[in-house]
């Protein structure tokens, strides 16, 4: 295509929302559909549905949230039965367009969001907050949104790394009684957005690891969050950057891959302060981190950045903690060259590496050393009863 200069790619459109939900059960994970609200993509075109021609937009949503979960009497959930699947998918929400704005967005979705909130309550309603995380359009939505009391709102965005780095703590003062956030698309970019020179950096990667110790640390605000897009074939690709390469044969993770990794496997269940003079850390010293707690395997699990080019040495301070291993687990992420990239000949160029760390339990605070451009999440296991 003359307008872009990524290479085609084809679908077979062999995906459908029946193995969409398939899929979603086998691995484990929450099906989230987005679905047309009854304009085009505002990227190309201004076409859209008139208001008295909206209902099959709607039906379709209501026919599909029953086709998900209707009893096998219903006329949707009969027909989920035949195709094998007699047992609920247990939808419990969806999308309502996507990267759309201005006031004909909101006047659509208000319709949509009656009829299904009238049918099914419970039901969790995913809102555009259109293209960009700032400026007018954005401020327009995310006041109409929130007087409209929306579930949730959509926020994208596909900035430079330094975006990233200055808004760690860009959720530290939403409104925790108010809709919630979906970080539905986000990468940072080294280059202009589908160019072959917009890498996953390092520094990409990095400035991503500590953006979401913001995310982590208003976990009560943001509920949901995604990297986009997930994957890229090396000669079909449509998007840069994205999180897992392919070609016809092998595959390989990006270093914001490993960030995403290391964040699912460091969960932990509970949100735990950490300060420093009482204030988030969120860039003082080029330092970004977050804490939680993991009731299921008694630990602390911390997480810290340290993008600038120095090591550092900073003291930590379990609160209330009386006993704990002398041995904790630290998953370092290092490179020196902010330019550094993954790819099919080394897959692992930029990679976590485990290493276990002797701790001094007399004392009452625990040094840790921040190698130069790095992320690091540790575990430490408490034994207090």
């Amino acid at each position: 295509f003359a307008h872009r200069p990524a290479p085609d790619y084809f679908q077979t459109f062999g995906l459908g929302f029946f193995e969409y939900f398939q899929l979603s059960e086998d691995i484990g994970a929450e099906p989230l559909p987005i679905l047309n609200c009854g304009m085009a993509c505002q990227f190309n075109t201004a076409e859209l549905v008139e208001l008295d021609q909206l209902d099959p937009y709607v039906q379709d949503a209501l026919d599909l949230i029953e086709f998900a979960n209707g009893n096998t009497t219903s006329k949707w959930g009969s027909m989920r039965a035949k195709m094998g699947h007699p047992e609920p998918f247990n939808l419990k929400m969806m999308g309502v367009g996507n990267e759309n704005w201005g006031p004909q967005y909101v006047e659509r979705l208000k319709i949509f969001q009656k009829a299904i909130k009238e049918k099914y309550p419970n039901f969790k309603i995913i809102t555009s907050s259109g293209t960009d995380p700032s400026g007018d359009r954005f401020d327009f939505l995310d006041k109409e949104l929130r007087a409209n009391k929306v579930d949730f709102i959509d926020e994208h965005y596909y900035r430079r790394p330094e975006w990233f780095l200055e808004n760690a703590s860009r959720y530290d003062n939403y409104d925790r009684n108010s809709s919630k956030i979906f970080a539905g698309e986000w990468a940072a970019q080294s280059d202009k957005t589908v160019s072959i020179d917009n890498k996953n950096t390092w520094q990409c990667a990095m400035s991503e690891a500590a953006f979401m110790t913001g995310l982590e640390r208003n976990a009560a605000v943001v509920q949901m969050a995604s990297y986009a897009p997930l994957f890229a074939h090396a000669e079909g690709w449509q998007w840069t950057p994205d999180l897992i390469w392919v070609d016809n044969l092998r595959s390989y993770g990006t270093p914001n891959y490993f960030v995403q990794k290391l964040y699912s496997n460091h969960k932990g269940t509970h949100v735990l302060p950490l300060t420093e003079n009482g204030v988030a850390v969120a860039g003082k010293d080029s330092v970004y981190a977050s804490a939680a707690w993991d009731k299921n395997s008694n630990e602390v699990i911390v997480k810290i950045v340290n993008v600038s080019g120095n090591v550092q040495n900073h003291e930590l301070s379990l609160a209330g903690v009386k006993k704990m291993e002398a041995k904790a687990k630290a998953f370092i992420m290092q490179n020196d060259n902010l330019n550094s990239v993954n790819s099919f000949e080394n897959a692992t160029n930029v990679s976590p590496i485990e290493k276990e760390i002797i701790i001094d339990t007399k004392k009452k605070q625990i040094t840790l050393m921040l190698p130069a451009k790095s992320f690091t999440v540790y575990r430490f296991k408490i034994l207090d009863k």
